[in-house]
């Protein structure tokens, strides 16, 4: 792979890599809304509509993180 190619992929996986900070940091501020309701609250359907939507989005964060992994790979072959 020419160095042109590999500064494209590694501009992607940057990208990819801000993207996976900020599913962080809306995942944790759902995570932290969710902590602080009500018991009663958790447990209705809108507390698991809440961690439906935390749990898809840790997957999302750990598959941005496989991608960037082979990503890296490609480049350096």
């Amino acid at each position: 792979m020419n160095k042109e190619r590999r500064n494209r992929i590694s501009d992607i996986m940057e990208r990819l890599d801000a993207i996976q900070t900020e599913l962080e940091e809306i995942r944790d501020e759902e995570q932290e809304a969710f902590d602080n309701m009500p018991e009663s609250i958790q447990g209705s359907e809108r507390g698991e509509n809440m961690e439906t939507g935390i749990d898809t989005m840790s997957e999302c964060i750990d598959s941005l993180l496989d991608v960037v992994g082979q990503l890296e790979e490609v480049s350096e072959a």
